[in-house]
């Protein structure tokens, strides 16, 4: 049998709850389920308010929104990232300005941030990436001392914390993804947390098409009415019912994932070490989120030489993202790819292995043997 990447699970009662949510006959947004969900994630966070939103890149198109991010603003961010992370700007008119990453984490490197702060900043978004978390007091410490606000794209980091404080408290907002390829999912989803309760009331407003909707269902008003610009970004109460139903199984789909993750770290490791591949890092203070196992091989020719060796075995792998900067609309911007070269380097040199939550040791048995087999080019050994 092939072993994909990923391969989204059924967990729980998600046929149960979703059959519930078309039972009260409310299937659109701001339903019961997606109530329940806003509410785990305001109680397992800490953060003021949760709203569900459709994909992580509405939730961060709504902090642009909220913050009337316009031309002429810059918004510092790491180029490895999504596009999404900069096209919720670019598309109110932003320039983004991309800083390199650390070579260790792979996260936006502190030491970059304040060099590239100008008159202009208006945001920091970082991005954490794996699940691990990028260095949250020197962060925060820059953004208070320039009056610049904090974004957290932790689309890969619900569950993991930064010196025992949960990811997504940070920030004045952090944004969730619940995209099929992350721990808990519904298919598309996302959601926005917001850690400064002056911004709730327009984050509503924004949410619901830029009306008071929110207001007149809670009895505030006697009809609801255009207010500012918005959109709509509430997903249908289906989808949320079936994510509450990850979410009720958090603990035990991270238990399954850190089994998968602790077994590729320590059976690799040796291999890894024969021929310089470089294992994923978690700082002591970090408590990772186990979204992915990734390791970064010698060179290009490596890592693509090893995706398909895999796939040879019906074993399929992949790289991450082609950092922005180097991308056709970067050169638009103004950007060459010498400019950021760990972030250049770890692009080129970064495989992810296969990683979801029913992977049974049986499988990851399998990715392992077969990496074990694979000899690097740049070793001068025939697999």
């Amino acid at each position: 049998m092939k072993i994909p990447f990923n391969r989204p699970v059924v967990v729980g009662r998600e046929h149960e709850y979703m059959g519930d949510a078309i039972s009260r006959r409310r299937i659109s947004g701001d339903g019961y389920y997606t109530k329940r969900c806003n509410e785990w994630l305001e109680r397992s966070i800490g953060t003021k308010k949760a709203l569900l939103t459709t994909s992580c890149t509405h939730a961060i198109e709504m902090t642009a929104l909220l913050l009337d991010i316009g031309p002429d603003d810059e918004i510092i961010m790491p180029s490895f990232t999504f596009v999404s992370t900069a096209n919720a700007f670019v598309l109110r008119g932003a320039r983004p300005v991309f800083v390199d990453i650390r070579p260790d984490t792979l996260n936006i490197d502190e030491r970059a941030i304040e060099k590239a702060i100008t008159a202009r900043t208006r945001a920091i978004v970082v991005v954490h990436y794996a699940g691990v978390a990028c260095e949250m007091d020197t962060i925060c410490e820059i953004a208070d001392r320039h009056g610049v606000t904090v974004i957290e794209d932790n689309a890969h980091g619900l569950f993991a914390s930064y010196r025992d404080r949960p990811l997504g408290s940070f920030g004045t907002f952090a944004t969730q993804s619940f995209h099929e390829t992350k721990n808990v999912m519904c298919g598309e989803g996302g959601a926005l947390l917001i850690n400064d309760a002056s911004y709730i009331e327009r984050a509503e407003i924004v949410r619901e098409k830029g009306t008071n909707r929110a207001r007149f269902f809670r009895g505030l008003v006697d009809k609801y009415t255009w207010v500012e610009p918005g959109s709509s970004y509430l997903p249908s109460d289906l989808l949320a019912a079936f994510l509450f139903a990850q979410l009720e199984n958090a603990e035990t789909i991270q238990a399954r994932r850190k089994h998968v993750w602790n077994r590729y770290h320590r059976e690799l490791g040796d291999w890894c070490a024969e021929y310089g591949v470089r294992p994923p890092v978690v700082p002591e203070h970090c408590r990772q989120a186990y979204h992915m196992y990734y390791m970064l091989l010698q060179n290009v020719a490596d890592r693509d030489a090893l995706i398909a060796y895999l796939a040879a075995h019906e074993i399929n792998s992949v790289f991450h993202y082609v950092p922005l900067h180097g991308s056709e609309y970067g050169a638009h911007l103004g950007y060459r790819p010498e400019d950021l070269p760990v972030s250049v380097s770890s692009s080129e040199r970064l495989i992810r292995l296969p990683m979801y939550n029913d992977m049974s040791d049986a499988e990851t048995d399998r990715v392992v043997e077969a990496v074990h087999s694979f000899r690097p080019i740049s070793s001068g050994v025939l697999a």
